[in-house]
């Protein structure tokens, strides 16, 4: 069988058709229209062969390929599940599935002890909570130890009206040695388990109110102005010295990395020291001076998620919350709370900030950051919670106030909610960055 293509015909079909424009040919006649245009010359019988032929000719087509069109492009069988699914925005339920559900807090203490005796002093630290899960504070001329773990109370010190009151405690890292400021500028270290005293720290001229850690170094500030690095493993302990307070230092933190000094004073000033420029023959210049709060500040604390960072609070003169960026010096935010501001404490566990305070309401807020929104506010104490410390696990908070009581609050959760960290596999030579 011998088939006929009319190349003239097939161009004068597109020239009559628009630009690319694909006609549907399998609805068309292409040998009747062929017969139109020719002016009805070509027999119709002709067309009928033609049409007869073209149909002969698409059927062997379909049978020597095996032609379906019903099966183009098709699966031979159900496509397997992707691995992955296509990121797409949550609908209105999944997204409140996903919302998180607001951690309870309780509004009353768990726990409640008597504190007879402890002095209603805003420029003191008289609490603290160490590693091995023990709380020291000092009631008049007296340290008590009350061990958190099985409720056991002991007296580790008294001392007479000559040297007395204590002034201020603190734990070394090892939670097993105190440091025990007095009245008349002396700096005791303590050994708990033994209740034996160790040493005594000289180098004020007057009574020491602020004491912090730094690994072996003990930094004890005083009413004589002075902030005094203590190195407890050798005879001549004084191993440099900070001068820019211009009153009393009432509060001292040093920063996780142990390379920053933060003081607070009774001039409304808070300094940044740096222990690199730290000498035992001179005083060192601070850093940074933040001259920005207006009456005494006490409550300084280093945020646990952004090394560069500190919070402190001012007195009753002041009412504020200040977050400095102890690289350039530059307050980045103040909060206004109302009332003042005794202590700080940030949550190691969320993005929260937990404070106490004095006049009027002698509360506890825990602040949202970086926000600043109250997510809750805690009464009980009936006087100004001058002091606040954290459990190891970080979850217990103890107060002590001036109506000499010491509650516990579990304001950060519980330590059996919380899910198990995964050990992070260290890297090589990772204790390298450690030496200094």
């Amino acid at each position: 069988m011998k088939f006929v293509v009319d190349l003239d015909f097939k161009c004068y079909v597109c020239e009559m058709q628009l630009d690319r424009f694909i006609p549907n040919r399998s609805a068309m006649d292409f040998d009747y229209a062929h017969y139109m245009l020719s002016g009805g010359k070509v027999k119709r019988e002709h067309i009928g062969v033609n049409l007869a032929s073209k149909e002969a000719y698409s059927k062997q087509i379909a049978e020597i390929f095996n032609m379906n069109r019903t099966r183009i492009l098709a699966f031979k069988n159900k496509p397997p599940p992707s691995v992955e699914r296509v990121s797409e925005s949550p609908s209105p339920i999944q997204q409140s599935r996903t919302i998180k559900k607001r951690r309870y807090i309780p509004q009353s203490p768990e726990r409640t002890l008597d504190a007879p005796e402890i002095l209603d002093d805003f420029y003191l630290n008289l609490l603290d909570w160490g590693s091995r899960n023990v709380i020291a504070i000092a009631l008049g001329n007296s340290v008590y130890l009350w061990d958190a773990s099985d409720g056991s109370t002991t007296e580790l010190l008294a001392v007479n009206d000559d040297f007395g009151p204590v002034t201020g405690v603190s734990w070394s890292p090892d939670g097993r040695h105190l440091a025990v400021a007095l009245n008349n500028s002396h700096v005791q270290l303590w050994d708990s388990q033994s209740s034996q005293l160790l040493r005594t720290l000289r180098g004020h001229r007057l009574r020491v109110g602020s004491l912090d850690w730094n690994g072996h170094i003990l930094t004890t500030g005083g009413m004589d102005c002075m902030i005094i690095n203590n190195d407890v493993r050798v005879r001549s302990h004084i191993v440099g010295t900070y001068r820019g307070h211009n009153q009393e230092i009432c509060g001292l933190k040093w920063s996780a990395s142990g390379q920053q000094l933060a003081s607070g004073g009774n001039d409304n000033l808070v300094h940044i020291w740096s222990i690199s420029m730290v000498s035992p023959n001179s005083a060192q210049q601070w850093v940074h001076r933040m001259t920005d709060h207006t009456a005494a500040v006490k409550a300084l604390s280093w945020c646990p998620f952004q090394s560069n960072m500190v919070a402190s609070g001012g007195g009753v003169g002041d009412q504020c919350i200040k977050f400095w960026n102890t690289n350039t010096g530059a307050c980045l935010n103040s909060v206004n709370t109302g009332s003042q501001v005794c202590s700080l404490l940030w949550n190691r566990h969320e993005r929260e900030l937990l404070s106490s305070h004095g006049f009027t309401d002698n509360q506890l807020t825990v602040w949202k950051y970086p926000s600043m929104t109250k997510i809750s506010e805690l009464f009980g104490h009936t006087s100004r919670v001058l002091h606040m410390v954290q459990s190891p696990d970080g979850y217990t908070v103890a107060t002590a106030a001036a109506d000499e009581t010491l509650r516990l609050w579990n304001v950060f959760g519980n330590p059996e909610e919380a899910k198990p960290v995964p050990k992070r596999k260290l890297e090589p030579f990772f204790y390298l960055a450690q030496i200094r």
